[in-house]
């Protein structure tokens, strides 16, 4: 893949997990779960660990009819572990759409058939910055989320000098990835918003832990601010709603736990006037397509970035949604719609 630099991180290849959950009707369903340390705590051998000897053990042999039966019993298999039970739950969602015989999308919704998602702009020198932004512009993207947070002195010339490369009719969203400290970020925030940048939103300015430095940030700032890392459950997302940390909420199936969870964080965030966007870790087509079904399915999802897919040179599998550059589409092939 190509090199991917956060503030957090630098990734320049991925090793996912995938997993196929096998129906007594001889269908398959597949899921996929992304080791991210840093924000999961998650690794490889865990997520091996957690699905071979505590979720695959809990639900073998369970009806899928009873999804919610199933999803407490993998919620108390195994405390956390989110990506693994992430990985099981989206195949099990795939298995379910398989036997009603309908795409995904349209089992938990069918709210949308086409998305359109941002791609990433990794944290690097201002110059490498313009290169990646304006190449992104001219493959058709028309909504780029800039990295920064690793050399907080200079994120105000990134993003500046990147909105003067590609115009103002390109949507700038900017990703901190906890990189700032609140005094930090209002400066930059509000420098950002002197020189007439016109971002549509900052993600996680802050320290996932510091809801009180995201309250001080969201009250003094005129910019959105998206809680990404504060918010894995639905408990999170009320916290954050309550506390008026942040105006939009970052749902990533990683986080969650898989579709069933992020249901309810999307519909606690829809009552309470708050949109959502959908997002991903470093994951492949397999993951991402079951986020994009989940996406495509609610209406409070107005924001998509699930550019993983557009990030890796190889395409491990066949079939699914259908990714060209910033279009995401639907198929109506059932299930997430892979080929077996």
């Amino acid at each position: 893949m190509v090199p991917f630099k956060t503030a957090l991180r630098t990734v320049r290849s991925i090793e996912n997990i995938a997993v196929y959950v096998h129906s007594e009707h001889g269908q398959i369903g597949i899921g996929e779960a992304a080791p991210t340390a840093v924000i999961t705590g998650e690794t490889l051998g865990s997520i091996k660990e957690a699905i071979k000897h505590y979720i695959k053990p809990a639900i073998v042999g369970m009806d899928l009819q009873e999804i919610a039966v199933v999803m407490e019993r993998m919620d108390n298999s195994i405390y956390q572990n989110t990506s693994a039970k992430a990985a099981v739950d989206m195949a099990l969602y795939d298995l379910l759409a398989q036997h009603h015989k309908t795409p995904l999308y349209k089992l938990l919704g069918g709210y949308r058939k086409a998305l359109t998602t941002d791609i990433t702009i990794s944290v690097n020198s201002v110059a490498d910055m313009i290169k990646d932004s304006l190449s992104a512009v001219e493959r058709g993207f028309q909504i780029l989320k800039v990295k920064v947070g690793k050399d907080p002195a200079t994120d105000v010339q990134r993003v500046t000098a990147i909105r003067d490369a590609v115009g103002k009719a390109i949507t700038l969203r900017v990703d901190a990835n906890q990189g700032w400290t609140p005094k930090e970020a209002v400066r930059i925030i509000r420098a950002l918003e002197d020189a007439n940048s016109n971002i549509e939103l900052v993600e996680q300015p802050v320290h996932y832990a510091d809801l009180t430095g995201m309250q001080y940030v969201t009250a003094n700032t005129l910019t959105n601010i998206l809680a990404d890392e504060s918010v894995f459950s639905a408990k999170d997302a009320l916290t954050i709603i309550e506390r008026r940390a942040a105006d939009f909420i970052n749902i990533k199936l990683m986080k969650t736990g898989g579709i069933f969870h992020a249901q309810k964080i999307c519909h606690i965030a829809e009552a309470h006037g708050i949109a959502c966007m959908m997002g991903c870790m470093l994951e492949t087509k397999i993951s991402v397509s079951a986020a994009a079904h989940f996406a495509a399915s609610q209406k409070n999802i107005t924001m998509i970035d699930l550019d993983g897919p557009s990030l890796c040179l190889k395409d491990p599998i066949a079939g699914g949604p259908i990714f060209n550059n910033d279009r995401i589409t639907m198929t109506d092939a059932n299930g997430i719609g892979f080929s077996r």
